[in-house]
C-alpha cells in the first residue's frame, strides 16, 4: 500500500522560518514515488530540526505548483531544491517558472531555488561503490577486459547528456578500465545494446552496467530485462548489473550543501538562471508548460546567486538550442515534433520518467 503523504506545511505546525521544498520527478511506478518519500523521511531523521517537504514535477502528488504555494503559505523562506541529477528542460524552465507563479501568490516569502545534484565528485564516489560491488560479484575480473557501461536517461539536452559523458570519463580516469563506454534509455543514442554489442567486439570479457538513476521505476525494469536479453544474446560475456544511488549518504550531503549555501547566499555556478530571459522570451513565444493558469512576467525580486544583480550573460550554461525541432520526452516514447517556431531556447525535457 502507497504510504500516505505527510500534508505540506504540517510536518511540524506553525509557521516556519525556513522550509526546504525538495522537488522529485515522479513515476509512473508508485515504487518510484514511495522511495522519495522514504528518502524524505531519512533525511528528516538525519535533520530533525529542518522543515522538509516534497512535491513532484509528474505522475505523484503533491504537483509542483502546489507544493510550492503550500510550503510558500507556511514559510518565511521556501529553499527549492531538485532532486534531479541533469539540468534540462525540467531544472532550466519549468521549475522557474512555477516558482515565479508561487511568488505572485505568496508575495511575503521569498524563494531560493538551488542548483540540482550535478555531476560532482560525491556521484563519481557513489559510481565507483557501485563498480566495485558489481566486480566483486563477478569474482574480481581483469578490468581491462572488463567493459563497463554507464547508463544515463537522456536527454534532448546537449549539456544534460554531456554531463553523463562526463562522469563516464572521470570514472575511467579513476579505475583500471580501459573501456568506459556511455549509454542512454532513450531520446538519445547509443542505446545500451549498441554499446555492449561494441565492447564484446573489442574483446570484453565482462560488462557491468552502472544506471545513472537515483530510484527505481518503469525504467530501471526497463534495464533490468535489457540486461537479461544481453545475457541471452551474448552468453560468452558475463554481465553485472548496478543498481540506483538514491539513498546513499553522499546524496544526502549534496542536498545539506545546497541548504548551507542558499542559507549562506554562496554564488554557485551550477544554479539554473531563476527569470532567464531566454525563458521568459520562450514563455512569450508559446514554448512553456500549460498548467491551468496564466504564469505573467517574472516578479521584479528574482534572485540570482550565480552572477552579480543586473548581470546576464546569455552565453550562460542553459544549453539553448536553436534547432528547428521541439522534442517531448516524458516516458511516453522518443517524438520529435515540428515546431512553429526556429528557436526552441532550450526547452527540452531531461528524460522519461522513472
Amino acid at each position: 500500500m502507497q504510504p500516505t503523504a505527510t500534508p505540506l506545511g504540517t510536518h511540524h505546525g506553525a509557521r516556519h522560518d525556513d522550509t526546504i521544498l525538495l522537488i522529485g520527478h515522479g513515476s509512473r511506478e508508485a515504487e518510484g514515488n514511495d522511495e522519495i518519500h522514504r528518502f524524505v523521511a531519512q533525511w528528516r531523521e538525519r535533520q530533525p530540526g529542518w522543515n522538509i517537504e516534497v512535491c513532484f514535477i509528474e505522475f505523484a502528488a503533491p504537483s509542483l505548483h502546489d507544493g510550492l504555494q503550500q510550503a510558500g503559505r507556511n514559510a518565511r523562506r521556501v529553499l527549492v531544491l531538485p532532486l534531479i541529477l541533469n539540468a534540462a528542460g525540467h531544472v532550466k524552465m519549468e521549475i522557474p517558472e512555477a516558482i515565479e507563479h508561487a511568488r505572485e501568490h505568496c508575495p511575503g516569502t521569498e524563494f531560493l531555488y538551488g542548483p540540482h545534484l550535478t555531476a560532482c565528485d560525491p556521484i563519481l564516489d557513489v559510481l565507483r561503490r557501485n563498480l566495485r560491488k558489481c566486480m566483486n560479484a563477478l569474482d574480481m575480473p581483469d578490468p581491462t577486459t572488463t567493459g563497463v557501461v554507464l547508463l544515463g536517461r537522456g536527454s534532448s539536452d546537449r549539456q544534460a547528456n554531456g554531463d553523463v559523458a562526463k562522469m563516464a570519463r572521470w570514472l575511467m580516469e579513476e579505475t583500471d578500465h580501459e573501456l568506459v563506454d556511455l549509454a542512454f534509455t532513450g531520446i538519445t543514442w547509443p542505446r545500451l545494446e549498441r554499446a555492449v554489442q561494441r565492447q564484446v567486439l573489442v574483446g570484453m570479457k565482462q560488462v557491468v552496467v552502472l544506471p545513472y538513476y537515483l530510484f527505481t521505476g518503469t525504467l530501471m525494469q526497463r534495464i533490468a530485462r535489457q540486461v537479461e536479453h544481453l545475457r541471452q544474446q551474448y552468453p560468452q560475456v558475463r554481465f553485472a548489473q548496478a543498481s540506483y544511488f538514491g539513498f546513499e549518504k553522499e546524496i544526502f550531503a549534496l542536498l545539506e550543501q545546497r541548504v548551507a549555501d542558499l542559507r549562506a547566499g554562496v554564488p554557485d555556478s551550477k544554479l539554473p538562471c531563476d527569470g532567464c530571459k531566454y525563458r521568459e522570451l520562450a514563455h512569450d513565444m508559446g514554448h512553456g508548460h500549460s498548467h491551468e493558469h496564466t504564469h505573467a512576467p517574472a516578479a521584479e525580486a528574482v534572485v540570482h546567486l550565480h552572477a552579480p544583480h543586473g548581470v546576464h550573460d546569455p552565453a550562460h550554461e542553459h544549453g539553448h538550442d536553436h534547432s528547428h525541432e521541439h522534442r517531448h520526452d516524458h516516458g511516453h516514447g522518443d517524438h520529435v515534433h515540428p515546431h512553429p517556431h526556429a528557436h526552441s531556447h532550450g526547452h527540452t525535457h531531461e528524460a522519461q520518467p522513472a
